[in-house]
Protein backbone atom coordinates (compact mmCIF):
# COMPACT_ATOMS: atom_id res chain seq x y z
CA UNK A 1 0.00 0.00 0.00
CA UNK A 2 2.35 2.45 0.91
CA UNK A 3 3.77 2.45 -2.54
CA UNK A 4 0.45 3.02 -3.88
CA UNK A 5 0.09 6.29 -1.96
CA UNK A 6 2.77 7.87 -3.15
CA UNK A 7 1.56 7.69 -6.71
CA UNK A 8 -1.90 8.75 -5.61
CA UNK A 9 -0.98 11.46 -3.89
CA UNK A 10 1.18 12.77 -6.97
CA UNK A 11 -2.60 12.88 -8.95
CA UNK A 12 -6.22 13.96 -8.95
CA UNK A 13 -8.59 11.77 -8.15
CA UNK A 14 -12.53 11.61 -7.49
CA UNK A 15 -14.60 10.32 -5.09
CA UNK A 16 -18.40 9.65 -5.07
CA UNK A 17 -20.25 9.70 -1.23
CA UNK A 18 -23.74 8.30 -1.29
CA UNK A 19 -25.55 10.46 1.27
CA UNK A 20 -28.57 9.24 3.25
CA UNK A 21 -31.39 9.65 0.44
CA UNK A 22 -29.16 7.76 -1.89
CA UNK A 23 -28.43 10.74 -4.02
CA UNK A 24 -24.23 11.13 -4.81
CA UNK A 25 -21.59 13.80 -3.88
CA UNK A 26 -18.70 14.11 -5.87
CA UNK A 27 -15.25 15.30 -4.42
CA UNK A 28 -12.14 16.28 -6.08
CA UNK A 29 -8.93 15.73 -4.47
CA UNK A 30 -5.76 17.40 -5.46
CA UNK A 31 -2.01 17.41 -4.50
CA UNK A 32 -1.30 19.38 -2.13
CA UNK A 33 1.94 21.43 -4.15
CA UNK A 34 -1.13 22.26 -6.79
CA UNK A 35 -3.47 23.44 -4.00
CA UNK A 36 -4.99 26.77 -4.68
CA UNK A 37 -7.10 28.36 -2.03
CA UNK A 38 -10.14 26.26 -1.66
CA UNK A 39 -13.37 27.71 -3.82
CA UNK A 40 -15.49 24.86 -3.25
CA UNK A 41 -15.77 23.86 0.74
CA UNK A 42 -16.99 20.04 0.07
CA UNK A 43 -20.42 19.68 1.68
CA UNK A 44 -21.10 17.42 4.07
CA UNK A 45 -17.16 17.06 5.11
CA UNK A 46 -17.11 20.48 5.67
CA UNK A 47 -19.76 21.35 8.45
CA UNK A 48 -18.66 18.18 10.16
CA UNK A 49 -15.39 19.08 10.85
CA UNK A 50 -16.11 22.68 11.33
CA UNK A 51 -18.05 21.65 14.20
CA UNK A 52 -14.95 18.90 16.06
CA UNK A 53 -16.54 15.83 14.33
CA UNK A 54 -14.10 13.41 12.32
CA UNK A 55 -14.37 11.88 8.90
CA UNK A 56 -12.68 8.75 7.68
CA UNK A 57 -12.67 7.46 4.39
CA UNK A 58 -12.18 3.48 4.03
CA UNK A 59 -11.82 1.75 0.47
CA UNK A 60 -11.08 -1.54 -0.82
CA UNK A 61 -9.12 -1.75 -4.40
CA UNK A 62 -10.79 -2.84 -6.78
CA UNK A 63 -8.66 -4.93 -9.35
CA UNK A 64 -9.33 -8.64 -7.71
CA UNK A 65 -13.18 -8.81 -7.72
CA UNK A 66 -13.87 -11.89 -5.28
CA UNK A 67 -11.19 -10.95 -2.40
CA UNK A 68 -12.38 -7.25 -2.88
CA UNK A 69 -15.98 -8.23 -2.60
CA UNK A 70 -15.53 -10.51 0.56
CA UNK A 71 -13.36 -7.47 2.20
CA UNK A 72 -15.67 -5.13 1.33
CA UNK A 73 -18.46 -6.79 3.05
CA UNK A 74 -15.98 -7.87 6.05
CA UNK A 75 -15.76 -4.13 6.40
CA UNK A 76 -19.18 -3.36 6.72
CA UNK A 77 -20.03 -6.21 8.78
CA UNK A 78 -17.31 -4.87 11.38
CA UNK A 79 -18.51 -1.01 11.33
CA UNK A 80 -21.87 -2.28 11.69
CA UNK A 81 -20.84 -4.38 14.98
CA UNK A 82 -18.87 -1.58 16.50
CA UNK A 83 -21.51 0.78 18.38
CA UNK A 84 -20.33 4.53 17.99
CA UNK A 85 -18.33 4.72 15.11
CA UNK A 86 -20.79 6.86 13.46
CA UNK A 87 -22.53 6.72 10.16
CA UNK A 88 -20.60 4.49 7.04
CA UNK A 89 -21.80 5.87 3.82
CA UNK A 90 -21.07 4.44 0.53
CA UNK A 91 -18.01 5.32 -1.79
CA UNK A 92 -16.73 5.32 -4.41
CA UNK A 93 -13.18 6.07 -5.88
CA UNK A 94 -13.08 6.68 -9.35
CA UNK A 95 -9.63 7.59 -9.69
CA UNK A 96 -8.00 4.80 -8.76
CA UNK A 97 -10.97 2.64 -8.88
CA UNK A 98 -12.13 1.70 -5.25
CA UNK A 99 -14.98 1.21 -3.19
CA UNK A 100 -15.46 1.56 0.39
CA UNK A 101 -17.10 3.84 2.99
CA UNK A 102 -16.75 7.20 4.20
CA UNK A 103 -17.28 7.38 7.97
CA UNK A 104 -18.61 10.04 9.65
CA UNK A 105 -18.64 10.84 13.75
CA UNK A 106 -20.01 14.11 14.68
CA UNK A 107 -19.11 13.72 18.08
CA UNK A 108 -15.66 12.13 18.13
CA UNK A 109 -12.38 14.01 17.45
CA UNK A 110 -10.24 12.58 14.75
CA UNK A 111 -7.26 11.55 17.18
CA UNK A 112 -9.91 9.93 19.46
CA UNK A 113 -11.84 7.53 16.59
CA UNK A 114 -9.15 6.55 15.16
CA UNK A 115 -7.56 5.10 18.51
CA UNK A 116 -10.73 3.07 18.40
CA UNK A 117 -10.48 2.60 14.21
CA UNK A 118 -7.25 1.33 14.34
CA UNK A 119 -7.57 -1.99 16.23
CA UNK A 120 -10.44 -2.99 14.69
CA UNK A 121 -9.55 -2.39 11.24
CA UNK A 122 -5.42 -4.01 12.32
CA UNK A 123 -6.27 -7.41 10.33
CA UNK A 124 -8.04 -5.71 7.02
CA UNK A 125 -5.05 -2.96 6.82
CA UNK A 126 -2.74 -3.96 4.46
CA UNK A 127 -5.14 -4.75 2.07
CA UNK A 128 -7.28 -1.15 2.72
CA UNK A 129 -6.92 2.26 1.74
CA UNK A 130 -7.68 4.33 5.04
CA UNK A 131 -7.64 8.32 5.14
CA UNK A 132 -8.70 10.56 7.93
CA UNK A 133 -9.83 14.09 7.02
CA UNK A 134 -8.95 17.56 8.78
CA UNK A 135 -10.07 20.69 8.35
CA UNK A 136 -7.44 23.93 8.13
CA UNK A 137 -7.47 27.86 8.10
CA UNK A 138 -9.63 29.39 4.82
CA UNK A 139 -12.11 26.43 5.33
CA UNK A 140 -10.07 23.68 3.73
CA UNK A 141 -10.45 20.42 4.26
CA UNK A 142 -7.34 17.89 3.70
CA UNK A 143 -7.29 14.23 2.85
CA UNK A 144 -4.55 12.13 4.77
CA UNK A 145 -3.92 8.50 4.06
CA UNK A 146 -2.85 6.27 7.46
CA UNK A 147 1.01 5.74 6.23
CA UNK A 148 1.62 7.89 3.70
CA UNK A 149 4.25 10.48 6.20
CA UNK A 150 2.10 13.47 6.54
CA UNK A 151 1.70 14.16 2.99
CA UNK A 152 -1.84 15.24 2.40
CA UNK A 153 -4.48 16.02 -0.47
CA UNK A 154 -6.76 19.20 -0.70
CA UNK A 155 -10.41 18.14 -0.89
CA UNK A 156 -13.14 19.88 -2.48
CA UNK A 157 -16.94 19.94 -4.46
CA UNK A 158 -16.22 18.42 -7.77
CA UNK A 159 -16.30 20.97 -10.60
CA UNK A 160 -18.30 19.27 -12.66
CA UNK A 161 -20.28 15.96 -11.55
CA UNK A 162 -19.86 12.86 -14.65
CA UNK A 163 -22.89 12.51 -16.21
CA UNK A 164 -22.94 8.58 -15.30
CA UNK A 165 -23.01 6.73 -11.89
CA UNK A 166 -19.69 5.42 -11.12
CA UNK A 167 -21.15 1.53 -10.85
CA UNK A 168 -22.32 1.38 -14.29
CA UNK A 169 -18.99 0.81 -15.62
CA UNK A 170 -18.53 -2.08 -13.25
CA UNK A 171 -22.04 -3.93 -13.90
CA UNK A 172 -20.77 -6.15 -17.05
CA UNK A 173 -18.39 -7.11 -14.93
CA UNK A 174 -19.63 -7.52 -11.30
CA UNK A 175 -23.15 -7.52 -11.14
CA UNK A 176 -24.39 -8.19 -14.75
CA UNK A 177 -22.34 -10.95 -16.33
CA UNK A 178 -22.49 -11.24 -20.16
CA UNK A 179 -21.91 -14.60 -20.81
CA UNK A 180 -21.71 -17.71 -18.44
CA UNK A 181 -17.64 -18.21 -18.43
CA UNK A 182 -17.87 -14.91 -16.17
CA UNK A 183 -20.30 -16.30 -13.76
CA UNK A 184 -18.57 -19.42 -13.88
CA UNK A 185 -15.22 -17.94 -13.00
CA UNK A 186 -16.61 -16.11 -9.88
CA UNK A 187 -17.65 -19.52 -8.31
CA UNK A 188 -14.52 -21.13 -9.06
CA UNK A 189 -12.58 -18.29 -7.01
CA UNK A 190 -14.95 -18.65 -4.07
CA UNK A 191 -14.47 -22.99 -3.57
CA UNK A 192 -11.58 -22.45 -1.08
CA UNK A 193 -14.60 -20.25 1.23
CA UNK A 194 -17.97 -21.54 -0.03
CA UNK A 195 -17.51 -25.21 -0.29
CA UNK A 196 -20.90 -25.38 -2.01
CA UNK A 197 -19.79 -23.38 -5.24
CA UNK A 198 -18.51 -26.51 -6.78
CA UNK A 199 -21.72 -28.32 -6.34
CA UNK A 200 -23.10 -25.49 -8.58
CA UNK A 201 -20.16 -25.95 -10.92
CA UNK A 202 -20.56 -29.44 -11.19
CA UNK A 203 -24.21 -29.40 -11.64
CA UNK A 204 -23.84 -27.36 -14.65
CA UNK A 205 -20.53 -28.85 -16.27
CA UNK A 206 -23.14 -32.10 -16.81
CA UNK A 207 -25.27 -29.11 -18.74
CA UNK A 208 -24.53 -28.22 -22.60
CA UNK A 209 -22.61 -25.36 -22.92
CA UNK A 210 -24.94 -23.52 -26.01
CA UNK A 211 -28.34 -25.27 -25.90
CA UNK A 212 -30.84 -25.00 -28.67
CA UNK A 213 -34.12 -23.93 -28.33
CA UNK A 214 -36.67 -26.97 -29.59
CA UNK A 215 -39.84 -26.22 -31.60
CA UNK A 216 -42.45 -25.79 -29.01
CA UNK A 217 -42.81 -22.62 -27.78
CA UNK A 218 -40.95 -20.80 -24.28
CA UNK A 219 -43.08 -18.45 -22.40
CA UNK A 220 -41.55 -16.31 -19.45
CA UNK A 221 -43.91 -15.01 -16.62
CA UNK A 222 -42.19 -12.01 -14.90
CA UNK A 223 -42.93 -9.26 -11.97
CA UNK A 224 -42.91 -8.64 -8.64
CA UNK A 225 -43.53 -10.45 -5.52
CA UNK A 226 -47.63 -10.78 -5.69
CA UNK A 227 -48.10 -10.37 -8.83
CA UNK A 228 -50.02 -13.12 -9.23
CA UNK A 229 -46.68 -15.13 -11.16
CA UNK A 230 -47.50 -18.91 -9.49
CA UNK A 231 -51.43 -18.67 -10.66
CA UNK A 232 -50.47 -17.12 -14.16
CA UNK A 233 -47.63 -19.96 -14.45
CA UNK A 234 -49.69 -23.21 -13.29
CA UNK A 235 -52.68 -22.00 -15.37
CA UNK A 236 -50.59 -22.00 -18.69
CA UNK A 237 -49.09 -25.33 -17.97
CA UNK A 238 -52.78 -27.08 -17.40
CA UNK A 239 -53.97 -25.20 -20.03
CA UNK A 240 -51.47 -24.96 -23.16
CA UNK A 241 -50.37 -28.99 -21.90
CA UNK A 242 -47.10 -27.45 -21.05
CA UNK A 243 -43.64 -28.29 -18.53
CA UNK A 244 -43.04 -25.65 -15.93
CA UNK A 245 -40.00 -24.10 -14.67
CA UNK A 246 -38.61 -22.08 -12.10
CA UNK A 247 -34.83 -20.01 -11.99
CA UNK A 248 -33.31 -20.54 -10.00
CA UNK A 249 -33.75 -24.20 -10.73
CA UNK A 250 -34.87 -26.32 -8.13
CA UNK A 251 -31.65 -28.48 -8.44
CA UNK A 252 -29.63 -25.71 -6.66
CA UNK A 253 -32.43 -24.19 -4.48
CA UNK A 254 -30.50 -25.86 -1.92
CA UNK A 255 -27.50 -23.72 -1.36
CA UNK A 256 -29.94 -20.44 -2.20
CA UNK A 257 -29.86 -19.11 1.03
CA UNK A 258 -26.09 -19.45 1.36
CA UNK A 259 -25.51 -17.58 -1.44
CA UNK A 260 -28.32 -14.88 -0.88
CA UNK A 261 -25.62 -14.19 2.40
CA UNK A 262 -22.92 -13.21 0.20
CA UNK A 263 -21.57 -9.84 -1.30
CA UNK A 264 -23.72 -9.11 -4.27
CA UNK A 265 -20.55 -10.06 -6.37
CA UNK A 266 -20.88 -13.59 -5.72
CA UNK A 267 -24.28 -13.95 -5.11
CA UNK A 268 -25.25 -12.51 -8.87
CA UNK A 269 -22.42 -15.44 -10.32
CA UNK A 270 -24.80 -18.14 -8.28
CA UNK A 271 -27.96 -16.86 -9.90
CA UNK A 272 -25.89 -16.44 -13.68
CA UNK A 273 -25.09 -19.62 -13.50
CA UNK A 274 -28.97 -20.87 -12.15
CA UNK A 275 -30.10 -19.53 -15.61
CA UNK A 276 -27.84 -21.07 -17.89
CA UNK A 277 -28.77 -24.01 -15.93
CA UNK A 278 -32.18 -23.76 -16.52
CA UNK A 279 -31.51 -22.92 -19.76
CA UNK A 280 -30.18 -26.86 -20.77
CA UNK A 281 -33.68 -27.55 -18.76
CA UNK A 282 -35.71 -25.29 -21.01
CA UNK A 283 -33.96 -27.05 -24.54
CA UNK A 284 -34.46 -30.45 -23.21
CA UNK A 285 -38.38 -29.92 -22.87
CA UNK A 286 -39.04 -27.84 -25.94
CA UNK A 287 -38.40 -29.81 -27.69
CA UNK A 288 -41.68 -32.26 -26.41
CA UNK A 289 -43.87 -29.76 -25.53
CA UNK A 290 -44.26 -25.86 -24.43
CA UNK A 291 -42.45 -24.70 -21.43
CA UNK A 292 -43.29 -21.76 -18.80
CA UNK A 293 -40.19 -20.29 -17.28
CA UNK A 294 -41.35 -18.91 -13.85
CA UNK A 295 -38.49 -15.92 -13.49
CA UNK A 296 -35.68 -15.96 -15.80
CA UNK A 297 -32.62 -13.86 -17.00
CA UNK A 298 -34.66 -10.14 -17.00
CA UNK A 299 -35.44 -10.53 -13.32
CA UNK A 300 -31.94 -11.58 -12.47
CA UNK A 301 -30.74 -8.31 -14.27
CA UNK A 302 -33.46 -6.37 -13.19
CA UNK A 303 -32.59 -6.43 -9.47
CA UNK A 304 -28.97 -6.89 -9.83
CA UNK A 305 -28.94 -3.02 -11.29
CA UNK A 306 -30.94 -2.03 -9.03
CA UNK A 307 -29.28 -2.88 -6.21
CA UNK A 308 -25.73 -1.75 -7.54
CA UNK A 309 -26.77 1.64 -8.91
CA UNK A 310 -28.04 3.89 -5.77
CA UNK A 311 -30.38 7.02 -6.08
CA UNK A 312 -33.42 7.63 -8.39
CA UNK A 313 -34.40 6.84 -11.86
CA UNK A 314 -32.14 9.21 -13.46
CA UNK A 315 -29.26 6.86 -12.17
CA UNK A 316 -29.94 4.19 -14.46
CA UNK A 317 -27.44 3.39 -17.57
CA UNK A 318 -28.85 5.42 -20.48
CA UNK A 319 -32.07 3.20 -22.41
CA UNK A 320 -30.04 0.68 -25.34
CA UNK A 321 -27.28 0.36 -22.87
CA UNK A 322 -25.31 -3.44 -23.02
CA UNK A 323 -26.67 -4.16 -19.58
CA UNK A 324 -29.90 -4.07 -20.81
CA UNK A 325 -29.15 -6.81 -23.83
CA UNK A 326 -29.61 -10.32 -23.50
CA UNK A 327 -26.88 -12.64 -23.07
CA UNK A 328 -25.59 -13.80 -26.49
CA UNK A 329 -24.77 -17.31 -25.00
CA UNK A 330 -28.06 -17.74 -22.91
CA UNK A 331 -31.34 -19.62 -24.56
CA UNK A 332 -33.93 -16.89 -25.69
CA UNK A 333 -37.67 -17.44 -25.24
CA UNK A 334 -40.04 -16.71 -27.54
CA UNK A 335 -42.21 -14.29 -25.11
CA UNK A 336 -41.34 -12.72 -22.00
CA UNK A 337 -44.71 -11.74 -20.12
CA UNK A 338 -44.45 -9.23 -17.49
CA UNK A 339 -47.24 -9.18 -14.40
CA UNK A 340 -48.17 -5.56 -13.18
CA UNK A 341 -50.21 -4.44 -10.27
CA UNK A 342 -50.07 -1.10 -8.21
CA UNK A 343 -48.20 -1.10 -4.86
CA UNK A 344 -50.90 -0.92 -2.87
CA UNK A 345 -52.93 -4.29 -4.14
CA UNK A 346 -49.35 -5.74 -3.85
CA UNK A 347 -49.20 -5.10 -0.91
CA UNK A 348 -52.31 -5.87 0.13
CA UNK A 349 -52.17 -9.28 -1.58
CA UNK A 350 -48.62 -10.13 0.50
CA UNK A 351 -50.30 -9.13 3.94
CA UNK A 352 -52.65 -12.08 3.16
CA UNK A 353 -50.33 -14.23 2.08
CA UNK A 354 -48.58 -14.10 5.63
CA UNK A 355 -45.21 -15.85 4.33
CA UNK A 356 -41.29 -14.80 4.91
CA UNK A 357 -40.48 -11.99 2.82
CA UNK A 358 -37.17 -12.48 0.70
CA UNK A 359 -34.26 -10.33 1.36
CA UNK A 360 -35.83 -7.98 -1.94
CA UNK A 361 -38.86 -8.20 -1.25
CA UNK A 362 -38.25 -6.28 2.45
CA UNK A 363 -36.20 -4.17 0.11
CA UNK A 364 -39.04 -3.32 -2.26
CA UNK A 365 -41.85 -2.81 0.55
CA UNK A 366 -39.05 -0.14 2.19
CA UNK A 367 -37.46 1.73 -0.51
CA UNK A 368 -39.69 3.28 -2.78
CA UNK A 369 -36.42 4.26 -5.24
CA UNK A 370 -35.57 0.58 -5.02
CA UNK A 371 -38.89 -0.65 -6.10
CA UNK A 372 -39.60 2.14 -9.05
CA UNK A 373 -35.70 1.49 -10.12
CA UNK A 374 -37.07 -2.40 -10.53
CA UNK A 375 -40.15 -1.89 -12.44
CA UNK A 376 -38.19 0.91 -15.01
CA UNK A 377 -35.48 -1.49 -15.32
CA UNK A 378 -38.04 -4.24 -16.33
CA UNK A 379 -39.33 -2.02 -19.19
CA UNK A 380 -35.66 -1.18 -20.03
CA UNK A 381 -35.21 -5.22 -21.30
CA UNK A 382 -34.09 -5.46 -24.70
CA UNK A 383 -33.79 -8.48 -27.53
CA UNK A 384 -36.53 -9.60 -26.07
CA UNK A 385 -38.79 -6.75 -24.23
CA UNK A 386 -41.32 -7.30 -21.55
CA UNK A 387 -45.02 -7.35 -22.16
CA UNK A 388 -46.56 -5.58 -19.65
CA UNK A 389 -49.86 -6.97 -18.62
CA UNK A 390 -52.40 -5.66 -16.02
CA UNK A 391 -52.68 -8.17 -13.26
CA UNK A 392 -55.45 -6.29 -11.43
CA UNK A 393 -58.52 -7.96 -13.26
CA UNK A 394 -59.79 -11.17 -12.16
CA UNK A 395 -57.63 -14.00 -12.69
CA UNK A 396 -59.96 -15.94 -15.43
CA UNK A 397 -59.47 -12.55 -17.21
CA UNK A 398 -55.70 -12.24 -16.98
CA UNK A 399 -55.29 -15.84 -17.44
CA UNK A 400 -57.31 -14.81 -21.33
CA UNK A 401 -55.55 -11.78 -22.09
CA UNK A 402 -51.77 -13.76 -21.99
CA UNK A 403 -53.51 -16.86 -23.71
CA UNK A 404 -54.07 -14.21 -26.79
CA UNK A 405 -50.58 -12.81 -26.14
CA UNK A 406 -49.07 -16.42 -26.89
CA UNK A 407 -51.43 -17.07 -29.91
CA UNK A 408 -50.19 -13.57 -31.29
CA UNK A 409 -46.47 -13.82 -30.64
CA UNK A 410 -45.82 -17.36 -31.00
CA UNK A 411 -48.27 -18.18 -33.76
CA UNK A 412 -49.75 -21.21 -32.12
Amino acid sequence: MAASYSRLLAEDSLLAVEADDGDLLYFSCSPASCAAPSRRPPPLLLPLLAGGGSAHSLTVPCSERVPAAQLHAALRRALDAERGLGRPLPLFSLQPRERGFLLLQPGRSKAAQERRLRPLLAAHLPYLRVCGYELSCGDRVWQCPWGADGARRLVQKAEVDPAVHPAVSTLRREAVFGCWKEAQRVLRECIPFIPEARGVLELWDKCPKYPQKGNFPVIVVEGLDATGKTTLTQSLKESMRAVLLKSPPACINQWRKIFDNEPTLIRRAFYALGNYIVASEIAAQSTKSPVIVDRYWHSTAAYAIATEISGGLHNLPVHHHEVYQWPEDLLKPDLVVLLTLSHEERVRRLQSRGIEKTKEEAELEMNVRFREKVEELYKRMENPGCIPVDASPPREAVIENVLHLIENHCLI
